[in-house]
């Protein structure tokens, strides 16, 4: 052999090593073949082949590259990091993985390694599932890491030598089963976990604070206020479905986030004490209001003695309010439709020409004719219509329960059907029905129980903590 051919050929192999990075493995069968074909050269044309074309003609075995680490960083997107440095990604929830830089993806160790895209309310188990095993096949396999995403949607990635085409394992049920691959059935139960995850932010976001939050949305049941009188309303959370039996009457409790909820309304016939909701405690305090003279025309005064008219409105008033949306249709506080002069605090004890009336379970706003009524907060007209002792009159449904009513109004913007939000004009000022001078009368109605406005203004109900003053 020609010495200055055999040390070209060793500078050639040097120089490929050093460009691919990697070093090849040989078995002792492949470097007897290439010594085999080295000798057998033809002595003829005195000039041997090139290694290169040599490990060319040979199946020279490389080690397979492992998958050392994961993560999924939401229901949609992960990474995969393998033994040789390749990285991969997903954005299909593992249905399928591309290579892609370290960065890209999010590696640790990386400038971006530290991304996440669930935020802070995740479906994650409070307690981070470890696993040391699983049963795949009817095997119990070696777990190197595993990562839940929620209690359901678990990755698990399996020791060296399992012999699995693909070590990283996916399950839909807890752990229960396992799948090699993401099949339709773990994608379904992944989007149903993505959905409620959403809808976790959502209720989240009702709250005063994230500290506030976590609190009520991590108890069994919460009460907001723990505290109220006579004409408040107190909403209940749970974390399972079920009832709430209060003064005489049963509540179902509705699913939103990944809680169950009503409003409770306090009667003005609510006894003081301290009374069990679930494991919570709602205490009841007595209110005094205050008295209210109001001198009318008798004319006026004897429009409440049509009880014919006043029947027909109610039928009207207690069909529009026996349907309610199931869900909060509100996702950010309650305002106060106009800003006028308030004339009748709610709660006063109403005197008409020296005889009692009633307690006024509302608050009127005095305005000037025409101003524009504003919609309280998100919501469905259940009713817009003429009646007779509230003239121009309107009934927002809020969902759960929950309506704002609307009165004496010189004109109604909105019609019964109507999808309408915060903020809206739905309606002027005026002074139509039973009615003394241009003026708003406002209220909310709590599964037909008059509830205290004030309680409601610049807050949502997750945000209330004290009984209003």
């Amino acid at each position: 052999m020609n010495p200055r051919n055999l040390s070209g050929t060793r500078r050639t192999a040097a120089a490929r090593k050093r460009r691919t990075g990697r070093t090849l493995v040989f078995t002792a069968a492949a470097l007897a073949g290439l010594a085999a074909v080295l000798l057998a050269y033809d002595q003829r044309s005195a000039v041997a082949p090139s290694i290169d074309a040599v490990i060319e003609s040979l199946e020279v075995k490389r080690p397979a590259p492992e998958l050392v680490e994961f993560r999924m960083t939401d229901f949609d997107r992960g990474w995969q990091k393998y033994s040789d440095d390749v990285v991969k990604v997903t954005s299909d929830g593992g249905i399928t993985w591309t290579e892609a830089s370290p960065e890209a993806a999010g590696v640790p160790g990386s400038p971006d390694g530290s991304r996440s895209g669930r935020g802070e309310w995740t479906l994650a188990p409070v307690s981070e599932k470890r696993l040391d095993s699983l049963v795949y096949d009817r095997k119990a396999m070696a777990v190197k890491m595993s990562q839940f995403l929620t209690e359901k949607i678990g990755w698990a990635l399996l020791e060296g030598g399992s012999g699995l085409p693909n070590p990283l394992l996916v399950t839909a049920d807890g752990g229960e089963t396992w799948h090699a691959e993401v099949t339709a059935e773990v994608r379904s139960a992944a989007e149903a976990e993505k959905k409620r995850e959403a809808q976790a932010a959502a209720e989240a976001a009702l709250y005063e604070s994230p500290d506030k939050a976590r609190l009520a949305m991590r108890s069994v049941w919460a009460l907001m206020p723990s505290q109220a009188s006579p004409g408040d309303t107190v909403l209940v959370r749970h974390d399972k479905p079920g009832e709430v039996s209060w003064q005489g009457k049963t509540y179902l409790l509705q699913p939103y986030g990944f809680g169950y909820y009503t409003y409770l309304p306090i009667p003005m016939s609510a006894k003081p004490g301290d009374y069990p909701i679930g494991d919570a405690l709602l205490a009841i305090k007595a209110k005094k209001f205050d008295t209210q003279y109001l001198q009318v025309s008798q004319q006026m005064e004897s429009m409440k003695q049509d009880t014919n008219r006043i029947a027909a409105d109610q039928k009207k008033i207690d069909t529009a309010r026996s349907k309610s949306e199931p869900e909060f249709l509100f996702s950010s506080a309650f305002i106060q439709p106009i800003q006028g002069i308030l004339t009748t605090p709610y709660g006063h004890t109403r005197y008409v020409n020296g005889k009692y009336d009633s307690s006024h379970m509302a608050i009127d706003l005095a305005a000037k004719e025409g101003t524009p009524i504003k919609a309280t907060n998100d919501g469905i007209v259940a009713l817009a219509d003429s009646l007779y002792l509230t003239g121009n009159s309107i009934y927002l449904d809020h969902g759960m329960g929950l309506f704002s009513q609307y009165a004496h109004m010189s004109e109604l913007r909105v019609k019964t059907g109507d999808r309408v939000k915060k903020g809206d004009i739905i309606g002027l000022v005026g002074t139509t029905g039973f009615s003394t001078g241009p003026h708003l009368h406002f209220t909310f109605w709590v599964h037909n129980v008059q509830g205290n406005p004030n309680l409601f203004f610049d807050k949502t109900p997750m945000q209330w903590t004290a009984a209003p003053k």
